[in-house]
């Protein structure tokens, strides 16, 4: 029996519901295609991904749709290699990056290490894998000598001065064809000086000052090309009496030690054979072991060398003579100011002179397997089938930036991650201290520098810098001088990479 329709209301109803069913089933006919829409944006919008995890991330998308579920809103990232995020609202973007940006490079230098032809290994341990030496039958990475072509980076290696060496100009090097450039200057690819905590032992007591001289000279080349004799004579001439135990100007039996001599002087004469920057011998650091005060004629920067400001008197040109005897003079008669002078002894040195000589407790033929191998891997980054990473991932107004860091000495890279919200120095030297903290970190210099100024197991930054960064630049000069300027080079440079030095 059929159940009469009463009314117009029950009529309207009726048909009401049978234009809803229609639509519905006009709309269930329609969803294939919708869906197949969704698809199609979804995998052209993750076409960074590879399939695999395109197919498994809009196959989740599409089901949770069909499901009436809240669909997953994709985390978005900036720039043509931007690879973007889509993951449900627990999702972590440290954890997804960590992932997502991992690289397995061409060349495992465990078991592939750098080979560097000429020289000798040096060194007990070095971060990376490194070799030197003869092997006919391998390519090697880098040779010491003129350059020779054939994707094989030539090596320049000394110690010497450019004014007596013209090619150990960083210029010149260059023009001759040098790939890379190892000498005493702090601006060369890899430094070689003439300092170390295991060479100089820099904080050796100040023994008592017994000579009447006030300053003792070894000085052995009298040709030098510039005006270290006119300024010994200079000192000689404004009442300063000078022990000489050099071929110069000998006024004394050089048979002796020349560190235990030293010591015995309130100031020694650190004349070098060159003024040029960064060239700072064992003259100096003699001078410093021995506990006297060093008057310099050589390198123009020689306060960034100085221990601590006072520590030094240099002598720039002739003119400065009478300035600096005068000084000598005052010193001498006054104990508070010179033992002033030498407060760094006591106290231990500044931070600068620490993160200058801490560079040399890894040997510089490891340093240049580092600098060989960070190389290496920088050119295959650039290559066309590298991976493209993500390096950032954006969750709402909020992106978080994955950053790299090393300690400088070291090869291998540490993660840390910057907020966009918190996009500072300050920040980065936090997440740096933190990370460092959390692995008990121990600095690669903990073992060599002496006791007496290795301090606790507090980490402290110096400096944090731009990998590939000259160390003169590193040391002295660089800084991001706005934060607009470091928030400009993490946005520009992805997966960004830095070196630490700490103190």
């Amino acid at each position: 029996m059929t159940t009469p329709v009463s009314g117009p209301r029950s009529l309207k109803n009726a048909v009401d519901n049978e234009n809803s069913a229609n639509s519905r089933k006009k709309w269930t006919n329609l969803m294939p295609f919708f869906i197949a829409l969704v698809v199609i944006a979804e995998i052209t919008f993750l076409g960074r991904l590879d399939m695999a995890k395109n197919a498994a991330l809009v196959n989740s998308w599409a089901d949770s749709w069909l499901h009436q579920s809240s669909p997953v809103v994709p985390l978005l990232s900036s720039g043509d290699d931007a690879v973007s995020d889509a993951r449900n609202d627990d999702g972590d973007c440290e954890s997804w990056l960590v992932e997502e940006d991992v690289v397995i490079y061409s060349r495992d230098f465990d078991k592939d290490p750098v080979f560097v032809a000429g020289g000798e290994q040096e060194w007990n341990t070095c971060s990376v894998g490194c070799k030197f030496g003869q092997d006919p039958g391998r390519k090697s990475d880098a040779a010491f000598g003129w350059p020779q072509g054939h994707g094989t980076a030539s090596v320049l290696r000394s110690m010497e001065s450019a004014q007596y060496y013209a090619e150990n100009n960083i210029e010149n090097a260059r023009r001759k064809g040098y790939d890379v450039i190892m000498t005493t200057s702090l601006s060369s690819d890899v430094p070689v000086g003439y300092f170390s905590w295991a060479e100089y032992d820099i904080m050796a007591p100040v023994q008592p000052k017994t000579e009447s001289a006030l300053a003792a000279a070894f000085i052995s080349n009298c040709g030098a090309r510039n005006f270290r004799l006119q300024a010994l004579e200079g000192l000689e001439k404004s009442g300063m009496k000078i022990d000489s135990y050099g071929g110069c100007h000998r006024n004394r039996d050089g048979r002796v030690d020349k560190v235990e001599t030293l010591k015995r002087y309130r100031f020694s004469l650190a004349f070098e054979n060159s003024n040029e920057e960064d060239y700072v011998t064992e003259k100096f650091f003699q001078s410093l072991v021995a506990g006297t005060i060093p008057i310099v004629v050589g390198a123009p920067n020689i306060q960034d060398f100085a221990p601590c400001p006072g520590s030094v008197l240099h002598i720039k040109e002739l003119e400065d003579i009478d300035t600096v005897a005068k000084t000598m003079k005052y010193l001498a008669k006054n104990p508070d100011a010179y033992n002033q002078s030498l407060r760094w002894k006591y106290d231990g040195p500044h931070d600068s002179f620490k993160a200058l000589v801490d560079m040399a407790a890894v040997h510089s033929s490891c340093r240049l397997c580092i600098h060989l191998a960070t190389r290496i891997r920088e050119d295959e980054e650039k290559s066309p089938g590298f991976k493209k990473r993500p390096c950032k991932c954006s969750r709402g107004l909020e992106t978080t930036y994955h950053v790299y860091v090393r300690e400088r000495g070291r090869f291998k890279m540490e993660s840390i991650f910057l907020r966009s919200s918190n996009l500072t120095m300050e920040a980065l030297e936090s997440a740096v201290l933190n990370k460092f903290s959390q692995l008990s970190h121990v600095p690669i210099w903990k073992p060599e520098r002496p006791e007496s100024i290795r301090g606790g197991d507090e980490l402290k930054i110096y400096r944090i810098y731009p990998v590939g960064m000259t160390q003169r630049r590193a040391l002295y000069t660089f800084k991001f001088k706005e934060e607009s300027d470091f928030r400009s080079h993490i946005e520009n440079n992805p997966c960004s990479k830095f070196e630490v030095i700490f103190v």
